[in-house]
């Protein structure tokens, strides 16, 4: 296993382990079992290791590969890849629980300003996600060229309502709320086909 392989699987375990808690190059360096000169070798900064580790998480919980499958339409496959961000937050109390840590890290009063700012990495790497899924729709032909950050920021807003009402008693089940949300927010985009 190679060193930044090392790093990066020590970093993910310490944010798996803390849901975002305070994720130090000391900390990562110890439990990777190298220097902390090494570790700035791979990852000059505090951030560009947080996004590298952000980056492996999405790969690995949602590889890419689906909005690559153009034997399904180009709008339900974007569908599909935004209901797996929705979906990752869980349902009833698994969500509630982790809006309740989201709340004590990043909004709360009491949260600490370094991971506060961690927030901030979280939101940039899934619009990076959510930007490059646009891209490969424009390359494909599927979607007409446009302000895709613009385009992912719009779904981005949509998902995280979504996310939020996994984790309310509503009436009516959130998973039949997200099929409509996501195809009425698709559907302001300028689809080809």
């Amino acid at each position: 296993m190679s060193t930044r392989r090392k790093i990066l699987d020590a970093a993910t375990s310490i944010m798996e382990e803390g849901a975002g808690q305070r994720l130090t190059v000391r900390a990562v360096a110890e439990r990777a079992g190298v220097g902390m000169g090494t570790l700035r070798h791979h990852f000059p900064t505090q951030r560009a290791l947080l996004d590298a580790v952000l980056a492996s998480m999405y790969e690995s919980a949602m590889p890419d590969d689906r909005i690559h499958d153009t034997a399904v339409p180009a709008r339900q496959r974007l569908i599909d890849n935004l209901g797996r961000l929705v979906a990752a937050i869980g349902t009833g109390d698994e969500a509630r629980a982790l809006w309740g840590e989201m709340f004590q890290n990043y909004i709360s009063l009491d949260a600490p300003d370094d991971v506060r700012a961690t927030y901030a990495a979280f939101d940039e790497q899934a619009a990076r996600r959510v930007e490059t899924w646009l891209s490969v729709l424009v390359e494909q032909g599927a979607l007409e060229e446009g302000d895709n950050t613009a385009r992912a920021h719009f779904l981005l807003s949509v998902v995280n309502g979504l996310v939020l009402w996994r984790a309310l008693p509503l009436a009516q089940s959130p998973l039949v709320r997200e099929v409509d949300a996501l195809t009425l927010a698709t559907a302001a985009l300028p689809f080809t086909q």
